[in-house]
């Protein structure tokens, strides 16, 4: 059994814990140093159990407290090309010791935990962002967020997992309507290399149970442009005009803004 420990998530942190209370891997580190610790304490394990650091991309809301990590900890931290380079030409990171090159197109090899991780490609403004499977005693897990679109690389990564955390960032309406964002940031956000919204993250759930997917987390909403009742609401609905039934088919979560402690069984 694999836990999944949502610390914290929206668009101004993201961060994950997935593995057992004494070893697994993060993916992203979009929260201070100290509030991981804090968050990662208050769930039952600590620091100690990372053996792994998968960035997805390097925005400043995943990868905040990685300076302080790669300072501290002799931790690996796994990114891409495109990705490492941003991070060490930007002083994001306090050495390059013990940074690791993925592909997108092939198994991460020599992660030190028990299980298969594989990077797949997403649609974000970022230098290579990339999303996450990670499998083990046949179960699947799949990690995606900060992508425009659903793409067929996502698409093919993503079908058959048994898990699924996937990103639900905006409802449109909120979006177009908010005196506080400029008309470059509404475009931004709503572009095929911007963020998923509540409608296409609920089509693609529709995809997803059909090819085997039994529990939802859906993550990174926007504090701004969405809710978690509007986000779990329209994901709801579509599954339910799909003949999905919550509770029957699958069951739907919405990850915390920061962790209150919860530990989810996988």
């Amino acid at each position: 059994m694999s836990l999944f420990i949502p610390l914290c998530s929206s668009s101004g942190g993201n961060a994950v814990f997935v593995g057992s209370r004494n070893a697994g891997v993060l993916i992203d580190v979009g929260c201070s140093f100290k509030r991981l610790r804090e968050s990662l304490a208050l769930c039952g394990t600590s620091l100690d159990a990372v053996k792994a650091v998968l960035i997805t991309h390097e925005h400043i809301d995943h990868v905040k407290g990685l300076f302080q990590i790669t300072k501290h900890t002799d931790i690996p931290i796994y990114a891409t090309k495109g990705t490492l380079n941003y991070l060490s030409q930007n002083n994001q990171v306090f050495s390059n010791t013990n940074l690791y090159e993925i592909s997108a197109d092939s198994e991460i090899q020599n992660v030190p935990v028990d299980y298969r991780i594989k990077a797949f490609r997403t649609s974000h403004d970022a230098s290579e962002s990339v999303g996450f499977t990670l499998e083990k005693n046949d179960c699947k897990i799949a990690y995606c967020t900060d992508s425009g679109k659903v793409t067929p690389e996502i698409r093919e990564n993503m079908r058959g997992a048994d898990f699924v955390f996937l990103e639900s960032n905006y409802q449109p309406e909120l979006l177009q309507s908010n005196p506080r964002y400029p008309y470059y940031i509404k475009r931004r956000i709503s572009s095929e290399t911007g963020h998923l919204s509540n409608i296409d993250c609920a089509e693609f759930l529709t995809e997803l149970v059909d090819f085997g997917a039994v529990r939802f987390i859906l993550g990174h909403l926007s504090r701004e442009n969405n809710t978690p009742a509007l986000a779990y609401e329209k994901a709801e609905r579509r599954l339910f005009g799909h003949g999905a039934v919550n509770g029957r088919d699958y069951t739907l979560e919405i990850a915390p803004v920061v962790s209150e402690g919860k530990v989810i069984a996988v």
